[in-house]
C-alpha cells in the first residue's frame, strides 16, 4: 500500500501580521511565567560557592537545571550524569507518528546542550544513597553530592502488559508513538495504510501517571482527519478506552474533548486499562469493573503505564504511601520541589511525585523553582519562588488546528493569551506553536533561556 508523505504546511493560511503575532507570542509566552522570568534575571551576579552539585538525568529537566546552574554559579562543581549521546525532543513523537514532521525531527545530541563549565559523565546511575550523600555509576564511578537534582525521567513499562512486543510495533497493526523517534515513524507508517483501508482502530492510556496524557487523545483526533482526507472515515470505528471515567484531568477540558470525540463519531468506552494483547490475532485485552473485556483491531495505539526509573523506585526517595507511592515517583514539595526528607535534593521533570506536571512546559516552569531554591540554600536564605503545577497541552484536534490547554494544580486554566487565545477552541494559530513554535523554545530552554 502507497505511504503518504508527511504533511508540511497547515490548510489555511493566516494574514502576516496575525502569524508573527502568535509565533512571537508562542515562544514568549506560552511556557514562560513572567514572575520568574523577572526574578532569574533579577538575580545578578554569580554566586561564588565550591558546592557540589550532581544532577542525574540528561533529558529537558536535567540540562535546563544544569544550564541555569551554570549561569548563576562561580566556582561550584557541576556534574551531569547520563550514558545517553542522543537528545530526543520528545513532544514531537506525535507529530512523527502523525506523518506531520520526519523522524529525524525529535533527534539531536546531547553534548550540543551540555552548557559550558558543566562536567558530562556519559555514563549510567546504578545508585543514590542519600544518607551517603553520593551517586554511583553502573562503571563504578562514585560522585558526592552537597547537593543532587534528580531528573532521570521515567521508564515506559511494555512489559506490564502480557504479550507486548516492543519488536513487533511497526507490525500487524501495532503502534505505539512514545517508544522512540524510529517507532513512531514506523507507527505512522501503519497509520497511513490504516487510512486507506479503514477498519477498528483502538486508542487508550494507562492506568498510571504519564507524560503529555493529552498526546493519546491527540493521536484518535489525528486518525479520525487522515481518513477523512481521504474519503475512508465512514469505512472505519475508532474506540478510545479511558482509563477512568474522564478523558482529561481538567475537567472543562474532559467534556470539550467528550463533545468533539461524539461529534467526530469516536466511540469512547470508560474504566478500561491495557492488560494484555495478542498481536498475532489482533486482539487487546482490558481490565473493566466487570471483567476482562476483549476487543478485536486492525490499528492500535498502545501507551504503556509509566513508572519511575529503578534507580529511584530502589532508593529511598520515593512516596511511602498514598496515590505516588506504587510508581515510585520522588516525595518533593510541590511548590519547591524539594525532597520532604532529604532538603539538599530536588526532582524536576517527569520524576516529580506532583499532582501535575510531566511535560516539556512544565520543566520551563519548574527547573526555575528548584534551582532557585538551591542556590538561595547555598546563600543561607529562603527563595520566594513557588510552583503552582503549570502544565500545558497544545492538543491537536485535526490536522492544521489545535486546543492551547494550560491548567495549574487546582485544574484552573490559566491561559496565556486571555482574550487572545480562547483555551478550548480548535485554532490554527495554535497549531502553528505545536508544530513550528515549540521546538525552538524547548532548545532555547535546554541553553538556560527561561
Amino acid at each position: 500500500m502507497k505511504q503518504a508523505p508527511p504533511l508540511s504546511r497547515a490548510p489555511a493560511p493566516l494574514p502576516r501580521r496575525d502569524f508573527l503575532k502568535g509565533c512571537a507570542g508562542g515562544l514568549g509566552a506560552l511556557l514562560l511565567p513572567p514572575a520568574l522570568a523577572a526574578d532569574t534575571a533579577a538575580a545578578g551576579a554569580r554566586e561564588r560557592t565550591p558546592a557540589r552539585i550532581v544532577i542525574v538525568g540528561a533529558g529537558a529537566a536535567g540540562l535546563t537545571c544544569a544550564s541555569l546552574l551554570a549561569r548563576r554559579l562561580e566556582g561550584a562543581r557541576i556534574t551531569l550524569v547520563d550514558a545517553r549521546q542522543a537528545h530526543y525532543y520528545q513532544p514531537g513523537y506525535t507529530l512523527v507518528a502523525g506523518g506531520i514532521k520526519p523522524a529525524g525531527y525529535p533527534v539531536s545530541t546531547t553534548r550540543e546542550h551540555v552548557p559550558a563549565g558543566v562536567e558530562w559523565v556519559a555514563e549510567a546511575a546504578a545508585e543514590i544513597d542519600p544518607e551517603a550523600r553520593h551517586v554511583a555509576t553502573w562503571a563504578g564511578r562514585i560522585l558526592p553530592y552537597d547537593f543532587l537534582i534528580v531528573a532521570c525521567g521515567l521508564e515506559l513499562d511494555y512489559a506490564a502488559i502480557d504479550g507486548m512486543d516492543e519488536a513487533r510495533i511497526g507490525q500487524d497493526g501495532l503502534g505505539s508513538i512514545y517508544h522512540s523517534p524510529e517507532k513512531a515513524s514506523a507507527t505512522w507508517a501503519l497509520l497511513s495504510r490504516f487510512a486507506d483501508t479503514g477498519g477498528v482502530g483502538v486508542f487508550l492510556r494507562p492506568g498510571t501517571e504519564m507524560k503529555c496524557a493529552g498526546a493519546p487523545l491527540k493521536y484518535a483526533f489525528i486518525t479520525d482527519d487522515h481518513l477523512r482526507r481521504r474519503g475512508l472515515r465512514g469505512k472505519a470505528e475508532l474506540i478510545y478506552n479511558a482509563n477512568n471515567k474522564v478523558l482529561f484531568s481538567v475537567p472543562i477540558v474532559s467534556e470539550k474533548v467528550r463533545m468533539l470525540f461524539e461529534d467526530r463519531g469516536i466511540e469512547v468506552h470508560y474504566d478500561r486499562i491495557l492488560t494484555a494483547i495478542d498481536p498475532g490475532r489482533r486482539i487487546a485485552t482490558f481490565s473493566t469493573p466487570d471483567g476482562p473485556a476483549q476487543l478485536g483491531y486492525d490499528f492500535i495505539n498502545v501507551i504503556p503505564p509509566m513508572r519511575a526509573p529503578d534507580l529511584v523506585r530502589q532508593s529511598p526517595l520515593p512516596w511511602r504511601e498514598g496515590p505516588y507511592a506504587a510508581d515510585g515517583w520522588i516525595q518533593v514539595d510541590p511548590h519547591s520541589l524539594r525532597h520532604v526528607r532529604y532538603p539538599e535534593i530536588f526532582a524536576v521533570g517527569d520524576v516529580a511525585g506532583v499532582p501535575k506536571g510531566k511535560t516539556a512546559a512544565s520543566v520551563k516552569w519548574q527547573a526555575p523553582v528548584a534551582v532557585d531554591h538551591l542556590v538561595a540554600a547555598l546563600r543561607g536564605t529562603e527563595s520566594p519562588l513557588s510552583y503552582d503545577g503549570y502544565t500545558s497541552c497544545p492538543l491537536i484536534t485535526r490536522l492544521g488546528r489545535a486546543m492551547l490547554v494550560e491548567f495549574d494544580y487546582r485544574n484552573n486554566l490559566v491561559p496565556s493569551f486571555p482574550g487572545v487565545v480562547a483555551p478550548l477552541e480548535e485554532l490554527w494559530v495554535t497549531w502553528v506553536m505545536k508544530t513550528m513554535a515549540l521546538k525552538p523554545t524547548y532548545i532555547s530552554m535546554l541553553h538556560g533561556h527561561v
